[in-house]
């Protein structure tokens, strides 16, 4: 008996590694860790666990750390050792079983929000002790007591839909001076300027100019003035497929603001040409799967939306081309429903609720409403492996083509490497292996009876990780 139970206890230890593994949906992106609080206990109308990510780098040791919000409070998590994250600190909210979460850093200080029902407060956490603790500078409900969102643009931090204690007040975004980064000071609500506006859902903002999400009314775009007032350049209240307004992210050089709308389920997700604010038009929309519903956008470096997609994870397209988003990759962090899945309503929030991809490392942090944090690597998704892996050693032409293209690979060392060819929503079209013996390896891939449009090559092995664009004209 004892034996059984020791072959039966052997192959439960060789089993649940491969199970783990094997319930996450992914393309191009793998996990490096996954870190949960095991005793973490769901907040009461949906329950969720977890919400907001956020990430930052100690400006004395470059230690990189995580910042996680759960329906209790706050967890600080070292990364030094992406393979095995720790928690450093807690710090609990003043309320305990919280829907929302969402954080800004600026110089040492972590600015955490949260939009339930008092009891509630807005909190400002000194993180320059870490690893050892961080500290409480503010926990009180003096300044305001609830936002849904904040974002910070130099010394400002703006809040959307921004509640003051006891029925103080609320405004539909409100600013406050960073000057003192200990004591915030309002500047101005924008229904100062602008009544009309019920609410600012969420914000980008650059330069004072202030991508403003405000639901069901659209998309504003306000310059917040010198002398503290705003201003109003543009808006969109109508376009195609129109939802929620829910978030955006601008790229960085400012041309183009992809934004999401978040109800009701199965929109697109846009691209706008914000290149003159004084003429904006929507430049394409997409999805990432029929019935999915888009949550937060991100932007990678240049060319890269990083979305975090409720039940379909973590998606990443490069919009390098606006016109013509293509799907590098992926990882499916809800596995309630497993494999990419509809947004339904049963329960209605679980998967990826939000991203981080700032880090200077490259990981890509993905939080999971019900399963916690994930730290990832997104590295061929995100194009990094092309710019610094290996390119000299691989030629395809022609390219553009219209009937077949031949690889051509110089190796130091034999490998064994897949050469995959991947259409714009990232299925696999083509898919084959070769030994590859060193110097030069000529490959022909026939792509004959392809349609014409763009495909993306890659190909990987022990010493080579490389993809490219192919046009099949």
């Amino acid at each position: 008996m004892k034996r059984i139970c020791l072959y039966i206890f052997l192959i439960v230890l060789i089993i649940i590694p491969f199970s783990i593994t094997a319930q996450y949906d992914a393309q191009n992106v793998s996990l490096i860790s996954h870190w949960y609080n095991p005793a973490q206990v769901g907040e009461k109308s949906y329950g969720v666990k977890y919400n907001s990510v956020f990430g930052w780098v100690h400006p004395v040791n470059n230690k990189e750390y995580a910042i996680l919000g759960s329906g209790s409070g706050t967890h600080f998590i070292d990364l030094s050792n992406p393979s095995n994250p720790v928690e450093r600190d807690f710090v609990a909210g003043r309320r305990d079983s919280c829907l929302w979460r969402e954080y800004k850093t600026y110089q040492k200080y972590l600015y955490a929000v949260s939009d339930n029902k008092s009891p509630n407060s807005f909190q400002i956490i000194d993180m320059s002790y870490l690893p050892d603790s961080v500290h409480v500078v503010y926990d009180d409900t003096t300044i305001f007591e609830r936002s849904h969102t904040i974002f910070i643009d130099g010394d400002k931090l703006y809040c959307g839909s921004n509640t003051l204690a006891l029925g103080g007040g609320y405004h539909s975004m409100a600013v406050y001076s960073l000057a003192n980064p200990q004591l915030p000071v309002l500047l101005r609500g924008l229904e100062q300027d602008y009544p009309n506006i019920g609410f600012a859902h969420d914000m980008f903002v650059r330069n004072d100019t202030v991508y403003a999400s405000c639901g069901g009314q659209g998309l504003f775009i306000y310059k917040f003035n010198s002398n503290n007032t705003f201003s109003l350049i543009n808006s969109l209240t109508a376009y195609p497929n129109q939802g929620y307004n829910h978030s955006s992210y601008l790229t960085p050089n400012g041309k183009t603001l992809v934004f999401c709308d978040e109800v009701p389920e199965n929109l697109n997700v846009k691209i706008l040409d914000v290149t003159d604010l004084k003429n904006m038009s929507i430049i394409k929309s997409f999805k990432s799967n029929e019935g999915a519903t888009a949550h937060n956008p991100y932007v990678f470096e240049t060319d890269r939306a990083v979305i975090a997609y409720y039940q379909d994870g973590l998606q990443i397209f490069d919009i390098s081309n606006p016109a013509l988003p293509i799907k590098t990759g992926y990882f499916d962090t809800d596995t309630l429903k497993g494999k990419n899945t509809n947004f339904d309503n049963n329960p209605t929030y679980h998967g990826c609720w939000g991203a981080y991809v700032d880090l200077p490392s490259h990981l890509i942090l993905a939080s999971d409403m019900q399963n916690g944090l994930y730290v990832l690597d997104a590295s061929i998704a995100l194009g990094l492996k092309e710019k610094i892996s290996f390119s000299n050693s691989v030629n395809i032409y022609p390219n553009p083509t219209n009937s077949s293209i031949s690889i051509t690979i110089n190796l130091k060392n034999t490998d064994a490497i897949s050469i995959e060819l991947l259409d714009i929503t990232g299925r696999k079209i083509i898919e084959q292996w070769e030994n590859i013996v060193p110097g030069n390896t000529i490959i022909p891939v026939n792509i004959q009876s392809l349609a014409a449009g763009i495909y993306v090559l890659k190909i990987s092995g022990k010493e080579i990780s490389y993809s490219q664009k192919i046009v099949r004209e």
